[in-house]
């Protein structure tokens, strides 16, 4: 059986050999040289599954040139490739201060529009772009389109104007949102179109991070009103036009517990990371849900850090959801550094175990 097959048999509830084994998310920076010290020589894949992944034909080209406008001992004031003006520690990885977005009124939107957002993937992946694609499709394991950032109804927004900005505008000026919304609707469409022209795709991961600790950034009703019907439309086209996609994943943190109906009804069939600080547990969410809802990722990285029996105990919460189907099993997001390469490499070794049965 091979890594797609065994895909698709887990996703579509199917007899199988095995199941998928993956780790979407690996290690921050800072893990990363933990890891190293700790004996990782950054090339074990922990006998995982493969993937193809294409990325960035859909990201804002050209990109912003990374720029330092001013820095201290501590901090470094940057703007990064996507526009964004922020501040940022020198020496560590953390969450950095938003200072200044690339978008604050409808011309500026309109200018970065017309700038960086023409729906060409020769501009962004090269003149072999249809053979690249063509090698992806021919590889025995799956095949994902990922947005990266750039495909989604409320993900790619913040992007340009900021959390705080996207979120008020809901309330006062709709047609603003709505009016962005629609642009990267057509955006997603017409580079979806070329790439159906050329090859099959197994998975189209869009991106939205719309959720925070205690539940979703906008309201349901709200994601059901104005973004739903977007949904619907996308999903529509990139599972009839060409040569087809399989299956829509859609990335986002937090509690989305409130939006999985809304995203159900409108064709996604894949939700991801569940994250548990957050509240998602996914043995509960099958419970609520179905098999209609497809998942991926939900164990707790913090359990990682606490050490093999807590693992265990994990695992095997978690082993008859695997074995059910339509679940992937993983870090519920990237591995910070409180995880030590021993408890990484003995989580894997369960995955896999998991995986095998």
């Amino acid at each position: 059986m091979t890594d797609r097959e065994c895909f698709y048999a887990s996703m579509n509830y199917r007899e199988r050999q095995r199941h998928p084994y993956w780790d979407l998310f690996g290690p921050w920076s800072e893990t990363l040289e933990r890891w190293k010290k700790e004996g990782y020589d950054g090339k074990d894949d922990f006998g995982t599954d493969k993937l193809v992944q294409i990325r960035n034909i859909f990201s804002p080209y050209p990109p912003f040139e990374k720029n330092v406008i001013s820095e201290d001992k501590t901090h470094r004031i940057v703007v990064n490739n996507d526009g964004v003006m922020m501040k940022e520690f020198k020496d560590k990885i953390s969450m950095p201060q938003f200072i200044k977005f690339p978008v604050e009124t409808r011309k500026e939107f309109k200018q970065y529009w017309n700038e960086r957002m023409v729906s060409n993937i020769e501009i962004r992946f090269g003149s072999d772009w249809k053979q690249k694609l063509i090698d992806a499709e021919k590889s025995d394991c799956p095949f994902f389109i990922t947005a990266d950032r750039w495909v989604g109804f409320f993900g790619p927004l913040r992007n340009l104007v900021g959390v705080e900005k996207l979120c008020m505008l809901f309330y006062d000026d709709i047609a603003f949102v709505e009016e962005m919304m629609d642009a990267f609707l057509q955006h997603a469409i017409e580079t979806m179109k070329q790439v159906l022209d050329v090859v099959h795709v197994d998975i189209m991961i869009i991106w939205e991070d719309m959720a925070y600790h205690s539940g979703p950034l906008v309201s349901p009703d709200m994601v059901k009103k104005y973004m739903s019907p977007r949904y619907k439309k996308l999903v529509e086209f990139v599972k009839n036009y060409g040569k087809k996609v399989s299956f829509i994943a859609l990335d986002s943190d937090g509690n989305v517990d409130s939006l999985i109906p809304v995203w159900l009804d409108a064709g996604i069939d894949i939700v991801y990371p569940f994250e548990v600080q957050a509240g998602m547990d996914v043995i509960s969410l099958r419970k609520k849900y179905g098999k209609s809802l497809r998942m991926w990722g939900g164990f707790d990285k913090r359990i990682i850090a606490k050490g093999k029996q807590a693992i265990d105990e994990e695992a095997k919460r978690l082993a008859g959801l695997v074995e059910e189907g339509g679940y992937i099993c993983g870090m519920d997001h990237s591995a910070p550094p409180d995880i030590s390469f021993e408890n990484f490499r003995y989580f894997m070794m369960k995955m896999k175990e998991i995986a095998k049965k």
